[in-house]
């Protein structure tokens, strides 16, 4: 039997081999491709994030152990994809650094990160512009869009893209921003709805976002069907 303890050990460790054949032989039991992406693995990248967080860990590790996820995942994948009734459809999150801007460190690892948590992350990559996010949010039917820039020339780009996708009507989807130059302070200049620090806390941004969003559906529909 598949231990998932030993599992997520493997996986913090990013013992990528180990965790791939693990995912296999978990399978091969007779347990649901959710469960063993659950407890196997997402469980494993849950501790990484909380050690990220502390600094117990550092980004190598961090790398490692994203590496070893997506081992697994390479094995869960196109049985999650076919049996989509097992598990529901997870939060998209479309990701980009922005127009101007070719570094891409730190949004990678919040990308691997929230990958991690169980989020389906959309990478446009580097120097992405505004109608790029924009069509990939309409595409991938987003509910989250998170930028990022390195330098304070292109920060400024942020603020065009917070304009052009409300301009688009895409109110709904909840943006979010990154990186050394930007802070919380002009997050809310620029009508972003959240600012991550760092992958953990960028994680948590988006797991808070997602749960604020379902609330108010749920509250929402609770008032369309009383009346």
């Amino acid at each position: 039997m598949v231990d998932y303890a030993l599992m997520n050990q493997l996986l913090f460790e990013g013992k990528h081999e180990p965790v791939k054949a693990m995912t296999e032989a978990a399978l091969a039991e007779g347990r649901p491709a959710a469960e063993v992406l659950d407890d196997g693995l997402i469980a494993g990248m849950r501790v990484v994030g909380e050690d990220f967080k502390h600094n117990r860990i550092f980004v190598p590790e961090v790398l490692l152990a994203a590496r070893a996820m997506k081992a697994g995942m390479a094995v869960l994948k196109p049985l999650l994809t076919e049996k989509k009734d097992q598990r529901t459809a997870t939060a998209v999150i479309v990701m980009g650094t922005v127009k101007g801007d070719l570094h891409d460190i730190g949004k990678n690892l919040v990308g691997m990160m929230a990958e991690g948590a169980g989020f389906t992350i959309v990478d446009l990559g580097t120097d992405t512009s505004a109608e790029r996010f924009i069509a990939a949010i309409k595409q991938h039917e987003a509910r989250i869009m998170g930028m990022s820039a390195l330098l304070t020339t292109t920060m400024v780009y942020m603020r065009t893209v917070v304009q052009k996708v409300r301009e688009a009507g895409l109110h709904h989807v909840k943006i979010c921003i990154g990186g050394a130059p930007v802070s919380a302070e002009y997050a809310k200049e620029i009508g972003a709805d959240g600012y991550g620090a760092d992958a953990a806390s960028a994680v948590e941004l988006f797991q808070r976002l997602l749960a604020e969003q379902d609330a108010q559906a749920a509250t929402a529909a609770a008032g369309g069907s009383a009346t």
